[in-house]
């Protein structure tokens, strides 16, 4: 954790990928919005300066304090980053003349710089921006080319300072990767031993300093991030660690029973507790989203601060939070990041509760979560557990809950996934579940008129849930599944198919 990377966000939908592609040769990254003032700067070995969609030229335009980083650390500025370093150090910006969006391939490289080793002529990039850098300040020099854009890389002389206008982070930047290393292990000179073994033993370490023998509540839910919370905290605390699964009525069908029973045997310390009656008595008449998240999120915490108060000398809180939760739930003031949702687990506790938080996973994506639990020899069918959403079922069922729309819901979500096992689909989908919608649509049942639900399926294939893409389910499975539904649960009598991506929707419906 001693050779980390810190990606300045400028509030590019592009930034979460910088680092996943960081982290993807092995070197830890960090992103921090470019006004936050919570990192120290001394604690890390290189800088990346993110996309924005604001313009340089704008009243607007994100302004950097750089004083610390530039020709003091290796810094790569991508697109907007790029143009910042231009256009605020005596070069010159402007508004484009050609569209500079999407495929683009480099036609000029100076094959002398470290950051284009291994890389060629028509290597292609991705381009996505409106701006164009016209001139460079007389100490930069030009490294690279595409068709339309002259300055499509440059390098300042006498820093390890570059900058590219493409985004080597996309999938459509062939070579962005090689970039990428070649950025931050040949210039900046960065170790490529951030590993799933490395992330256990140094959290366990800091685990060990930061609880020391206090004693610590965990709220498992039954999926993988909670879990792998879980066993990273049993081998930091062991005995000290007090597990509590809560039966918040949200759950799918017979979970409560099979979660408990899942964890039999992991030598985990793990209370179950029913509060079905208590979640969904609060829940009454509530049928904005936002506002059935925040009551399910005060009853968890209420939940959790009465079975605190069983526990002798319990001082935290220990929470499945993971980057992605973090990201989407934080809006810095004045900030370029916008909050798309909030997240039940993520945002500090009420003053009434005493305990403090402990997160072990904050700072990891899904995916490294399951390689991290993989690592420490969780069983594979429980890191192969498609991520559930901490509301559960509430922020499935759109409208205002009730304990009938939770059974309706529970029985096609059991139908749904159980047949995405049997057809062996199940492992080739990221997320499936059932939303229950607030409308009811004609039918008709042994010649009889029906007045009844419609429920959506949505099934996604994706890496962490930044993004995703719907799931080209076989006609045949779907035919079987919609078929199973209307003739097995009652008050249904219409299936749809979800087939938005993410973005531009999100995965859950609320």
């Amino acid at each position: 954790m001693q050779h980390k990377v810190l990606i300045l966000d400028f509030g590019s939908q592009f930034t979460q990928l910088i680092a996943r592609r960081v982290r993807e040769l092995n070197i830890y990254s960090e992103i921090h919005p470019y006004n936050s003032k919570k990192f120290n700067i001394s604690d890390y070995k290189a800088v990346i300066l993110s996309g924005s969609p604001h313009s340089v030229r704008s009243k607007e335009a994100p302004h950097p304090d750089l004083s610390e980083i530039k020709g003091k650390l290796p810094l790569l500025g991508v697109c907007y980053g790029a143009q910042y370093l231009a256009h605020f150090y005596d070069g010159e910006v402007g508004q484009s003349n050609t569209r500079e969006y999407g495929r683009a391939h480099l036609t000029y490289l100076n094959h002398e710089e470290t950051l284009f080793e291994g890389i060629n002529e028509g290597s292609q990039v991705w381009m996505s921006h409106s701006d164009t850098i016209l001139s460079l300040p007389s100490n930069y020099k030009m490294i690279a080319s595409t068709e339309d854009v002259a300055n499509a890389a440059y390098k300042i002389e006498g820093e390890d300072t570059y900058a590219i206008q493409f985004h080597p982070e996309v999938y459509h930047t062939t070579d962005g990767s090689k970039l990428l290393e070649n950025f931050l292990v040949k210039i900046a000179g960065l170790n490529q031993d951030w590993t799933p073994d490395s992330f256990v033993d140094t959290t366990v370490a800091a685990l060990k300093e930061k609880v020391g023998n206090d004693k610590v509540i965990l709220g498992l839910s039954g999926g993988v991030d909670s879990t792998v919370a879980a066993v990273l905290l049993d081998k930091a605390i062991g005995k000290n660690l007090h597990c509590v699964f809560v039966n918040n009525g949200l759950l799918r069908k017979n979970e409560f029973e099979s979660v408990l029973k899942q964890y039999e045997g992991m030598g985990l310390n793990v209370k179950g507790v029913d509060a079905a009656n208590r979640f969904l008595e609060e829940l009454k008449g509530e049928s904005d989203p936002e506002g059935k998240r925040k009551i399910i999120g005060r009853v968890f915490i209420e939940v959790f601060d009465d079975e605190s108060h069983k526990i002798e000398n319990v001082k935290w809180l220990a929470q499945g939070t993971i980057y992605p939760d973090v990201i989407e739930s934080v809006s810095v003031t004045g900030g370029p990041s916008a909050t798309i949702k909030s997240h039940h687990n993520v945002g500090g506790l009420p003053d009434f509760m005493k305990l403090k938080i402990v997160e072990p996973l904050r700072m990891i994506f899904k995916d490294e979560v399951r390689r991290v639990g993989k690592s420490m020899g969780i069983d594979a069918e429980l890191l192969g557990r498609h991520p559930f959403p901490g509301p559960g079922l509430g922020i499935r069922i759109l409208g205002d809950i009730t304990a009938e729309k939770v059974r309706m819901l529970q029985e096609v979500d059991a139908i749904f996934v159980d047949g995405l096992k049997k057809w062996n689909l199940y492992n080739n989908v990221w997320q499936a579940g059932a939303m229950l919608l607030p409308v009811n649509s004609v039918g008709v049942m042994g010649d009889e008129r029906t007045y009844e639900k419609c429920v959506a399926l949505r099934a996604v294939e994706s890496v962490d849930g930044m993004t995703a893409d719907w799931v080209d389910l076989p006609y045949k499975f779907l035919q079987e599944t919609s078929n199973k539904i209307i003739n097995n649960v009652k008050g249904v009598n219409r299936v749809v198919y979800d087939i938005s991506s993410k973005p531009p929707a999100t995965i859950e419906w609320e």
